[in-house]
Order: structure tokens, then C-alpha cells, then sequence
């Protein structure tokens, strides 16, 4: 797996290796404990048979793995911004014999092209899991997502909520830990996802769990009309921070994927 991108992703990638270069390791143990909802929304795909999936921000694959199992009629795509977390989720998903069903490609959420990385422009599904939060550009990665749905596709997302119904030393305490790895609660999320939303005739709905400790969201198209098929996606800050424009992605399976 390779990856272009611009000065900014670059950035953002050697970051996210730094960080999980140890932990990919042991990733997957300790974030059952506090990545609420996450079996929420993997029960809540339901993609149709034969349908396509893509996770945006995959990690390990822990959720692609989980995802394939449940809906096993379903071809699965994965993508991250970090080498070290691919590589580890290449060996997860060979050994839980879903190569031929999950395929993986390094790319930047904020720009990537799903054409060139998987070879398919649109996807019947795709979904986004606890990644908003440590995406710097995390809007654009909404905007991204939701471009690349095909004509009744859906987008779901999973993420820190505003934790209304939280003890206010909880949510202090737990923004100061998730700090320490460059992760940063979206507290304006909803009003976000809900403009892209409008701007592409999607139906935005929210359930805030855990008295409010996660967000789950989901757009799907208005049920009096399709989306165009000529959306493009909205030009936020990551790419205005950009040198030039989004540069093409190019994907290898991922056994081949490398530290």
C-alpha cells in the first residue's frame, strides 16, 4: 500500500504511526472498554446483499472483522491514514480468513478517491468509528464520506458525544486522558453532520447513548428524492491547509501492506 498525499496528510500520518506504533498492539483489548456504540452501529449497517461497505479510519480492522461476521453476504473496504495500524489490521484479517472479503488501502479520510484506491466510486454503506475525533479535518472527512455514497447508500457514525448526563468530573477527566493521544471530542458534531446532510438531500438522525457519552448517526436519503449524482464535496480547513488539491491514493491488498 502506498499513499500520495499533501504536505498537511503527511503530517497527520507520521502522527498517528508515533502514537500507535506500540499500541496497535494492544489496541483492541483496552478500547472495548470506553469505544461505546460501537456494536450499535455494526448491527445498524444492514447493507443489502451482495452490497459494499467502507470503513473510513479502520485501525486495526477490529470493526471490519466484526462487521464482516455479522453481515456475511457484504464485501468490506477499509481505510487509514496510518501505515503501522494497516499493517496490523492486515494480519488480523488474514488470520480471521477475510481476505478475500475485506480489502484495505492507505489513504487520507479528508481527500481519498475511491475509484482509484478500490476501484468502485460509491458504496452501499460506509461508516466511521471513533475517527472524527483524532481527524484534524474531520468535517471534510464527513464531507468526503458522504460524496461516495452510492444513490441509496447510507453513512453511519459512531463518536464522543457532549455527555449532558455526565458527571462534569467525568467528562473532565476523560477529555484530559483522550488528550494525551491527540484525540479531541467534536462538541459541535450534530450541527455539522446535519449542514452536509442538507447541502446533499440526506435525512440526518441522532441517538445520543450512554447519557449522552457517544453520538450515533446515520444519513440516509429523503424518502422523496435521490441524491445527485454529481455531489462534490465542500472545501473545509484541512483543505485550505493543503498545498494544492487532493492528489490521488493507490492501493495494494493488503498483504502487502508494510511498516
Amino acid at each position: 500500500m502506498t499513499i500520495h498525499a499533501t504536505g498537511f496528510a503527511e503530517q497527520h500520518a507520521r502522527l498517528m504511526d508515533e502514537i500507535y506504533r506500540g499500541q496497535r498492539h494492544f489496541y483492541d483489548v483496552t478500547r472495548r472498554y470506553f469505544l461505546l456504540g460501537r456494536k450499535d452501529l455494526i448491527e445498524g449497517l444492514a447493507p443489502p446483499f451482495g452490497g459494499s461497505v467502507l470503513e473510513v479510519g479502520c485501525g486495526t480492522a477490529w470493526n471490519l472483522i466484526a462487521a464482516a461476521k455479522h453481515h456475511p453476504d457484504a464485501q468490506f473496504h477499509g481505510l487509514d491514514i496510518s501505515r503501522m495500524m494497516l499493517t496490523t489490521a492486515a494480519h488480523k484479517v488474514a488470520a480471521a480468513g477475510f481476505g478475500p472479503r475485506i480489502q484495505l488501502a492507505e489513504a487520507d479520510a479528508t481527500s481519498f478517491k475511491p475509484e482509484d484506491l478500490f476501484g468502485r466510486p460509491t458504496f452501499d454503506r460506509i461508516f466511521i468509528s471513533y475517527a472524527l475525533s483524532m481527524i484534524p479535518g474531520w468535517r471534510d472527512a464527513i464531507d468526503r464520506a458522504a460524496c461516495a455514497l452510492s444513490a441509496h447508500g447510507e453513512l453511519h457514525i459512531v463518536d464522543f458525544g457532549r455527555g449532558e448526563g455526565l458527571p462534569p468530573l467525568f467528562q473532565t477527566t476523560l477529555h484530559a486522558w483522550l488528550a494525551r493521544f491527540s484525540v479531541e471530542p467534536r462538541r459541535d458534531l450534530e450541527p455539522a453532520i446535519a449542514r452536509i446532510a442538507a447541502r446533499l438531500d440526506l435525512e440526518p438522525t441522532f441517538n445520543q447513548l450512554y447519557r449522552g457519552y457517544a453520538t450515533l448517526a446515520v444519513l440516509r436519503p429523503r424518502a422523496s428524492s435521490l441524491r445527485r449524482p454529481d455531489a462534490q464535496p465542500t472545501r473545509f480547513i484541512s483543505d485550505r491547509l493543503s498545498a494544492g488539491e487532493p492528489a490521488a491514493h493507490v492501493a495494494r491488498p493488503p498483504q502487502r501492506a508494510r511498516a
